[in-house]
């Protein structure tokens, strides 16, 4: 019996479970180094490492959280237990980051970011991965589960520069003492009860709001069925031996390395370089709505003119340069000084042209990463998209991890000062962070797209592994019949 359409009530439930992710990603990878940081006054390279080693344990801890859930047997299904469950620890370790204990030495400041930090995004991981698991089993209609992935991603960006930009526009004000929001201390308080409450009712939502279809939900599977932790992560490691795989996966470590670098100092540009106040910076947020809005449509075109290959090389080099050219230009000291009326306004266009084109670039490389999945089938017998997509995300979680430590590697190579205000900042202090990140961000991703020239997938290479595998789907239905016909019980 097929699985009875959805709601819409338990479909925008679903949708909004997503802002509770989103809430902590723009905490953790924009506000949490600045705040330890700049506010705090911990060294940036106490800080970013610690953020970087909660990256990897997210990563590693992930596959058996997965399998966990798999294997649970409860009155309320398999996945429930877990996205019920995550709400309130998440939230309070989420909230308790912000609030570190007095007194802390540097390194026991790095020792609390740390544990706090794992502690919260492992407890969110019990509820993203079990929800994310959930979304095959909550419809068996194909047209329905591309609006639920949809919709969550909605709501997960949502999540991401909503919260950023309410909290610079309203917790994050200028005051007499703070001519710059983003660093008052008493920000972080508001922001911190309102990142948790927000985390807390969007996983409720999620958990409570879905809580009736778990009698159409598949149940775990016997004891001894399945994967076991070390098969899984066999099968990840089976994945490498695909050319296409390793040259999407080579790209996005470094792309994803990049990404990490630009989230935990995309602040200090804002508020140092071109001395942006909170207001500025919130408006700057919507750049990224802009540019989703603009590569949603055009990535699909650009893939039948150039392939997705090319189109995901020259989009991130092309990408890249023209994010960086304000950074570039103010070095040479040929862009808007600080104050100026046009330096807004052109920071917002480069920078929602640049989102596109990046945009564009990430969604040709995720449908190559598909395309690899049959290439794959075609070559091994085996349709192991899971295998293949938990080896992707495995990546991104450390690479990004790679990234934020890279941060602070930038700022103390840089020697940026600790907990200086922004008037005190020097043009050879600005000057010092420029040079050292516009080398590192741009190397990263123009040699990550040059791996992307050792990807041998085309269009018609891809055909022809479509073809391939429908003739082997309808040999194997031709055998199974002939196979009833003979082998099957008399009636």
């Amino acid at each position: 019996m097929p699985t009875p359409a959805m709601t819409r009530g338990q479909r925008l439930s679903y949708g909004f479970g997503a802002v509770a992710n989103g809430v902590k990603n723009a905490a953790f990878s924009t506000y949490l180094l600045l705040f330890y940081n700049q506010v705090l006054g911990v060294p940036a390279s106490i800080v970013s490492t610690a953020i970087a080693l909660t990256l990897l344990v997210d990563a590693v801890a992930d596959p058996f959280i997965g399998r966990w859930s798999d294997m649970t047997r409860s009155r309320i299904g398999r996945r429930h237990p877990f996205i019920l469950g995550s709400a309130l620890p998440t939230a309070v370790f989420f909230i308790l980051a912000w609030f570190p204990p007095a007194g802390l030495t540097d390194i026991q400041m790095g020792v609390w970011v740390f544990a706090i930090a794992a502690l919260t995004r492992t407890s969110i991981s019990a509820f993203e991965i079990p929800s994310s698991a959930m979304n095959p089993e909550l419809t068996d209609d194909y047209a329905e589960r591309t609006k639920l992935f949809g919709l969550r991603y909605w709501f997960g960006y949502v999540g991401t520069f909503g919260f950023t930009a309410f909290s610079l526009a309203v917790f994050f004000v200028a005051t007499p003492e703070f001519a710059r929001g983003q660093l008052n201390p008493e920000g972080y308080v508001k922001f911190a009860w309102l990142g948790g409450a927000l985390i807390f009712a969007a996983i409720l939502v999620c958990g409570f709001g879905t809580l009736s279809r778990v009698p159409h939900l598949r149940q775990r599977d016997e004891p001894g069925e399945g994967a076991t932790p070390t098969s899984h992560f066999k099968e990840m490691f089976s994945a490498f031996s695909n050319r296409g795989f390793l040259a999407i996966f080579a790209f996005g470590v470094c792309k994803f390395t990049a990404i990490g670098l630009y989230a935990a100092t995309t602040l200090y540009f804002g508020t140092y370089v071109f001395k942006l106040g909170a207001g500025q910076l919130a408006l700057l947020t919507f750049d990224s709505l802009v540019a989703a809005t603009i590569a949603a449509p055009f990535a699909p075109k650009f893939s039948r003119w150039l392939g997705k290959r090319n189109t995901s090389m020259f989009m991130a080099i092309g990408g890249i340069l023209l994010g960086l050219s304000p950074l570039l230009l103010t070095y040479l000291d040929l862009f808007f000084q600080p104050g100026d009326l046009m330096l807004l306004p052109t920071l917002f266009i480069i920078g929602a042209v640049y989102g596109a084109m990046i945009a564009t670039s990430l969604i040709n490389t995720s449908s190559m990463l598909a395309d690899v999945v049959e290439d794959h089938a075609v070559r091994t017998g085996q349709h192991t998209a899971g295998v293949f997509f938990a080896a992707s995300s495995f990546m991104q979680q450390c690479s990004t991890g790679l990234g934020i430590m890279m941060a602070g590697i930038v700022l103390e190579l840089s020697d940026f000062p600790t907990g200086v205000d922004v008037d005190q900042v020097t043009v050879a202090m600005q000057k010092s962070l420029l040079i050292h990140y516009i080398p590192a961000s741009g190397g990263l991703w123009i040699i990550g797209a040059l791996f992307l020239l050792l990807y041998p997938i085309t269009e018609t290479s891809h055909r022809e592994n479509v073809d391939r595998l429908k003739s082997r789907e309808a040999q194997a239905r031709e055998q199974a019949i002939r196979d009833g016909a003979f082998g099957s019980p008399a009636r």
